[in-house]
């Protein structure tokens, strides 16, 4: 991903830049359904891929570089994105999964799941953030659809908050459906299935308490509703392909 000079030479920038890895920003350009952005501590865009391009009144990242949401978007759209910048800053929290509906100027508005990771300097100060929007491609699926399935995952982290696994049959019940059409919801909206839905949830709740907090691994284990620690070891290593104790000390490295 090349990167426009206008902008690029604010110290904020490059703090920005110095954080990020290089692979990682090469490889957002291979996307073709992911909006890509890195916003400096500043909150301006230092790197975005072309999907973001695309769904900006700008034509080329040269136009994008160096500006704020605000010069980008529709007022609506640039207030949401600016509030969720400082609650990641504020809480120093990812926010993960937020189901948003993107307006393409000029186009038809599209459902995207964003994520949004704060990032810091070798001194461990704020210097900005990295963001993903993965494109739900909702031509199969109606906003109402889209929109119950939202509720439906943030139903599931509730209870995984309060210690709870939910079963299909309880996704079912929650969503008011029968598990036969819950499964079909849950495909068309995250490509995965309820099963696969709610184990993604628990291994990202134990991924954000591993790199959150000093929890210890049988407590982690336990938030994110495995039986034992082997368990959600074996698990958690199949799914991310390194161990817990592995992936905390990696985090906690970067």
């Amino acid at each position: 991903m090349s990167n426009p000079p206008n902008g690029a030479a604010r110290p904020e920038a490059k703090a920005l830049l110095a954080a990020l890895h290089p692979a990682m920003v090469a490889l957002m350009d291979e996307l073709s359904g992911v909006m890509f952005c890195a916003k400096d501590a500043d909150g301006r865009y230092v790197l975005v891929n072309q999907v973001f391009v695309g769904r900006t009144r700008e034509r080329s990242r040269r136009d994008v570089i160096g500006r704020r949401a605000s010069d980008l978007f529709v007022p609506e759209l640039a207030e949401r994105y600016e509030s969720q910048d400082a609650r990641v800053r504020a809480t120093e929290k990812p926010l993960r999964g937020e189901l948003e509906l993107i307006r393409h100027v000029g186009g038809a508005p599209g459902w995207f799941l964003t994520s949004k990771f704060p990032l810091h300097d070798e001194a461990g100060a704020y210097v900005g953030l990295v963001s993903v929007s993965q494109d739900l491609r909702s031509g199969d699926a109606d906003d109402a659809t889209i929109q119950a399935m939202a509720r439906l995952r943030a139903d599931i982290e509730d209870r995984l908050e309060r210690g709870e696994v939910p079963s299909v049959a309880d996704l079912a019940a929650l969503a008011g459906c029968s598990p036969a059409s819950l499964d079909r919801r849950v495909r068309r909206v995250f490509g995965l299935s309820p099963r696969q839905l709610v184990l993604r949830l628990r291994v990202d709740r134990a991924a954000h308490l591993l790199t959150s907090s000093t929890v210890p691994l049988a407590d982690v284990a336990t938030a994110a509703g495995f039986y034992d620690q082997p368990s959600f070891t074996r698990t958690f290593a199949r799914l991310t392909g390194e161990t817990p104790s592995s992936f905390r000390s990696r985090s906690r490295r970067a």
